[in-house]
């Protein structure tokens, strides 16, 4: 069996079951894809891939389907991800652009996605460790009630109500926001802690409480920008593929909803030279994800959050890949400097 050959007929058995989720038979390779040999022969093709372990047969049916090592080699054989057509790029360019909010564009990229390829949607919040604070406000909501804004360049929008502990009128207030303002703009978040104190310090006695208070409300902020979360949507197109997950959708379900196991994997998901980074089966270290599939890449001015999709094995990898690529080409576009 030549080897040029035995790709084009696992290509053809992966391409055949993940379209119809049936087994496929040598008799339907013959008809739907010339391959210019005999039945018999596909049939002997056929026996030396499940020799290899690259497809195998369920139960007792007389046709094939692939087996992780089977997509595993079928995706490492896809040289180039494809682009995707004008269309669904002026659909993401559409979607995505108009806003500068990092939770709505987030939120507008996972819904985008999950639409565009059928699967559960996944974006980690970009690493702020270089973020700086780009704006801060105080709003005055009622005596000693202050709402505290956070602006981080990264458009990343943090806020909270605290107590400021004494009465300030809005231009006592508005004084406060513009020394805070000018002494902080421009700070890495990972440095206000060490900042705080000398902003503070410098507000007369007369404020200081106040002075006080909006401190620990800007600190308490930085850390949440901080965390490392994820947002996700496409969850119901898991329960329409229940009949990939023949044991149980369960503990997929299970390891989306405790995020810190997929913000686990996408970080530990290696850069592929191709841009897009494809976990199958298995090779996920996490047991529960052992029938799911994972396709990711990195996004942002720095590259070290990741967007990508999880979904059954039985996946269209290629417009996969070719979506999760140019989704998170313009997200990095969107967020960057």
């Amino acid at each position: 069996m030549s080897e040029p050959r035995k790709l084009e007929v696992l290509r053809a058995i992966v391409e055949d079951y993940v379209h119809s989720r049936e087994p496929v038979g040598s008799k339907a390779l013959v008809e739907r894809h010339h391959l210019g040999v005999s039945s018999a022969t596909i049939r002997n093709d056929m026996a030396a891939l499940e020799d290899e372990g690259l497809i195998t047969a369920p139960h007792t049916s007389a046709g094939r389907i692939p087996t992780d090592k089977g997509y595993r080699l079928f995706v490492d054989q896809i040289s180039a991800v494809k682009p995707l057509s004008p269309a669904e790029r002026r659909a993401i360019q559409s979607l995505l652009e108009g806003s500068t909010d990092l939770d709505d564009v987030l939120d507008r990229t996972v819904r985008l996605l999950s639409q565009l390829t059928n699967q559960v949607a996944v974006v980690q919040y970009p690493h702020l460790s270089r973020a700086t604070i780009r704006h801060i406000e105080f709003v005055l909501l009622a005596p000693r009630q202050v709402l505290v804004v956070l602006i981080a360049t990264t458009g990343k929008v943090e806020q909270r109500v605290i107590d400021i502990g004494q009465d300030l009128s809005d231009e006592a207030l508005a004084g406060l926001r513009a020394r805070f303002l000018g002494s902080l703009s421009g700070t890495p978040l990972s440095q206000l802690t060490r900042s705080l104190p000398g902003v503070v310090s410098a507000v007369g006695s007369g404020q200081r409480q106040a002075a006080q208070a909006l401190a620990h409300g800007l600190e308490s902020l930085a850390h949440s920008s901080r965390e490392d979360r994820m947002v996700m949507a496409g969850t119901a197109n898991l329960a329409r593929s229940n009949l990939d997950f023949p044991l149980s959708i369960g503990p997929v379900l299970e390891a989306l909803e405790e995020q810190v196991v997929m913000l686990r994997l996408l970080s530990e998901m290696a850069q592929d030279p191709r841009g897009v980074t494809v976990s199958i089966g298995r090779e996920n270290p996490y047991d529960g994800l052992a029938e799911a599939s994972v396709v990711a890449t990195a996004y942002g001015p720095d590259s070290t959050a990741k967007v990508g999709v999880l979904g059954p094995t039985r996946m269209d990898y290629p417009t996969t890949m070719a979506a999760v690529r140019a989704v998170a080409r313009y997200l990095s576009r969107i967020l960057g400097p």
